[in-house]
């Protein structure tokens, strides 16, 4: 019984893909807050333009 414990502990200290798995997905979580803040930003200043260009309409 302790022996297959100790086994199956090394061998999942041994394992690196949920480590990885993790730093993918902070990444991929990174790019997302990037992309929404770019869109929102771009989002603004095209709404501002729209509304510009209609007043002096």
């Amino acid at each position: 019984m302790i022996t297959e414990f100790l086994r199956m502990a090394l061998r999942l200290k041994s394992d690196n893909r949920a480590v990885t798995a993790i730093e993918y997905a902070l990444i991929a979580a990174l790019i997302a807050v990037v992309i929404i803040g770019a869109v929102t930003t771009l989002g603004t200043n095209v709404s501002n333009t729209f509304n510009s260009v209609a007043s002096e309409l």
